[in-house]
């Protein structure tokens, strides 16, 4: 069997925080209110760090969750980057903060003097669901007053956007009323959305399904992806999300080695047979039954994972955060 083994790392990001202020149909981490309100403490920042460092990664971003809910917290991250010498390519933000140019200013003026460069400036209609245009629009010129660096993501829905009302949240179906019908399955190539997270719910009656012996017979060797580093995250309960597969995780301290089949059953077993071993695992030993068709095999996978934790409460380290199953 091959056993999975992290060995290096080339680009990720730190989540600090998987509660928000938004609950965004698109998330890949299923963050929202719901969430337990936890924020990374200091020596896990450090320990998912120096880990990442040692691993080749000298820079990383931070998202969330909204790492904006607590600002002195934050703070605290940027000053520990700083400290272990990985920087901080930029910090995202949904906006919802905003309150004022002054507040806002003085916010940005307080983590620049931290290390904060960027910001990653969320703009989409997923987002537009919860948070006003005018709010985007606050923190993007608080930025420009203080020489804090803007990355909106994405700029060519500004626009579109921007057509509505900017004082009010909108909803997809209004987009879609206003732009035509195919507007949210047309969000998935804008958006270069990952099919995976709440996006596998929002899309569940929108694309074509395929039936198990489909899906199966089309993916008959080991998800490969696990290994994948281009684009890695590491939690505030010190988990490394393998292959954006969220819900998956390896422990921060088990990077670097090959992960031993004792403590990592699921994910060597994903990674070397793939769905069709998982599936018949999850059938003969925790009575799970397939429905007839899902989106792809990463909804299959999901919703097997969702049945051993949310049904038959399973403990498992590669199962977290537990949080996760409950909020997509």
């Amino acid at each position: 069997m091959k056993n999975l083994h992290i060995s290096k790392l080339h680009s990720g990001g730190l989540i600090t925080n998987y509660f928000c202020s938004s609950k965004c149909r698109h998330c890949l981490y299923g963050c929202g209110p719901e969430w337990e309100k936890r924020y990374i403490e200091q020596a896990q920042v450090e320990k998912n760090l120096l880990k990442v460092k040692s691993l080749g990664c000298t820079s990383v971003h931070i998202g969330g969750g909204e790492p904006f809910l607590r600002p002195e917290a934050l703070s605290e991250v940027l000053r520990v980057a700083r400290k272990v010498g990985v920087s901080v390519e930029y910090v995202e933000t949904n906006s919802s903060w905003y309150k004022d140019e002054n507040e806002a200013c003085g916010l940005l003026d307080k983590l620049k003097s931290e290390g904060l460069d960027t910001i990653l400036v969320s703009v989409s209609p997923f987002h537009n669901e919860f948070i006003p245009f005018k709010k985007i629009k606050g923190v993007i010129n608080a930025c420009r007053i203080t020489g804090v660096n803007i990355f909106p993501w994405l700029k060519s829905f500004v626009p579109e956007t921007g057509s509505f009302d900017e004082n009010k949240t909108h909803s997809l179906d209004e987009y879609e009323k206003r732009f035509g019908d195919k507007y949210v399955i047309e969000l998935i190539s804008r958006y270069g959305l990952t099919m995976r997270g709440r996006a596998l719910k929002t899309y569940a009656g929108k694309l074509n399904r395929r039936s198990v012996e489909e899906i199966l017979k089309a993916n008959d060797s080991g998800c490969y992806e696990l290994a994948d580093i281009s684009h890695f995250h590491v939690d505030l309960f010190g988990n490394y999300i393998p292959g954006l597969c969220t819900g998956l995780s390896i422990a921060v301290d088990d990077l670097g080695s090959q992960l031993e089949m004792r403590e990592y059953p699921i994910l060597n077993m994903l990674y070397d047979r793939g769905i069709n071993a998982f599936l018949e695992f999850a059938v003969s030993n925790y009575g799970f039954q397939p429905a007839d068709e899902y989106l792809s095999k990463c909804e299959l996978c999901f919703e097997i994972r969702r049945h051993l934790v949310l049904k038959r409460r399973i403990s498992s380290k590669e199962l977290q955060p537990v949080e996760f199953y409950s909020n997509v």
